[in-house]
């Protein structure tokens, strides 16, 4: 009897100690697993831009690798790329606006997964990545390097001009302006390199669609709650859905549009006007695409006065490592964006445009919990090797 005993109460104890070990699952319905398997899969297929002609190239790939270094092509022959867009700062610089020459008026956007995106900059006045690539090198308060300075540095550095003629097939010429596009295709080609690494929202993802309920346990109680907010009564997924938790498109989410008294950055319709005058648009001579059917989406748009104030929605991956957010990182820590999002006032939106957002009047805990599922979406990035020589 006393054996019994002790049998029934190890085994009692076995059982109390798995059950605190084995985390919960939430009863989720056939719509919101749905819902959560829109998310994925990640990574996605490596994606190749039609419009420039070294995508996807290793040695255009190269090439950019290179260039996104090289502080040579600013105009005080200190900054790079990578001084803004840091590889251990998530490819951006921790700062609430982006230091060039001078202070600019917008954050420094993280690069993960650009290369998946089909517009450009916080306002979108960018409809390639190349195209994108080339503002900063000529933008007096970047960069400040100009067309004659990228040629010049092609045609004069050995290595550079090895890889250039490696990537394109020709030696570089006398013809700056091709020179300073093809100088950003092969920075577009590095950059769309940069996708972000698998998350523990991913591994829950992949195991609660092949019915693992067991793997699928293992993601956090309070992540599993904040995700079902996230695609339910706060309806975050209706601009931050697909596998980057992001449409792709613009928004206004109450951000206050001064800049500085009597000065407002009017958003997507100012990126609108910029890339109807710009000469390295999809529409241009420099688009590598003979058919023209990348172009479409350039062809076509239009800008509105509905656009004033609206501003690229961002993905999500990597999301808690890369504060200060908003466009003009105005909102410091990742629990003080959810806060904004509980408590915007409805006053600060557009009044011509469709409210995009309402008060969520989230609870200590709802909050607490949102974030918990946004930080699921993070994982560690291992450091990058350096990169080989352009022609050993």
């Amino acid at each position: 009897m006393i054996r019994l005993l002790l049998a029934l109460v190890l085994a009692a104890t076995a059982a109390t100690a798995t059950g605190a070990s084995a985390q919960p699952l939430l009863d989720w319905t056939e719509e919101e697993v749905r819902s959560i398997g829109r998310h994925g899969p990640w990574p996605p297929p490596p994606v190749r831009d039609p419009s420039n002609r070294v995508s996807g190239t290793p040695s255009g790939i190269l090439l950019g690798e290179h260039l996104f270094n090289e502080p040579r092509l600013s105009g005080n022959g200190k900054m790079s790329c990578a001084t803004c867009h840091q590889a251990g700062r998530d490819w951006s610089d921790g700062l609430a606006r982006a230091q060039g020459v001078v202070e600019l008026d917008r954050r420094t956007p993280s690069l993960w997964n650009v290369g998946y995106s089909h517009w450009f900059g916080w306002d979108g006045a960018g409809d390639s990545l190349w195209a994108q690539s080339i503002r900063p090198l000529l933008d007096a308060r970047e960069m400040n390097g100009g067309t004659e300075r990228v040629g010049t540095l092609l045609r004069n550095d050995r290595a550079l001009a090895c890889g250039y003629e490696k990537a394109f097939g020709r030696k570089p010429g006398n013809d700056d302006e091709l020179l300073l596009v093809d100088t950003a295709k092969a920075l577009a080609a590095f950059q769309a390199t940069f996708v972000s690494p698998r998350t523990p929202f991913d591994d829950f993802r992949d195991a609660l669609l092949a019915g693992d309920r067991g793997a699928a346990a293992r993601y956090p109680m309070s992540a599993q709650r904040g995700l079902r907010l996230f695609i339910g009564n706060a309806s975050c997924n209706a601009c931050h859905f697909g596998p980057r938790f992001t449409n792709g498109e613009f928004g206004d989410i109450g951000i206050p549009f001064f800049v500085r008294p009597g000065e407002v950055d009017s958003g997507r319709l100012g990126g609108l006007t910029r890339l109807a005058e710009s000469p390295f648009s999809l529409l241009g001579k420099f688009n590598d695409d003979a058919t023209g059917e990348n172009a479409r989406r350039t062809r076509h748009v239009r800008r509105l006065h509905t656009n004033f104030g609206e501003f690229r929605v961002p993905g999500l991956r990597q999301v808690g490592r890369g504060g200060p957010y908003m466009h003009n990182g105005s909102v410091a820590t990742l629990e003080d964006v959810v806060k904004h999002y509980s408590e915007v006032n409805p006053d600060r939106l557009h009044s011509d445009g469709v409210p995009l957002v309402r008060p969520l009047a989230l609870s200590p805990d709802q909050s607490a919990d949102l974030v918990a599922f946004l930080r699921s979406l993070d994982a560690d990035v291992p450091p990058r090797p350096a990169a080989p020589p352009l022609c050993p």
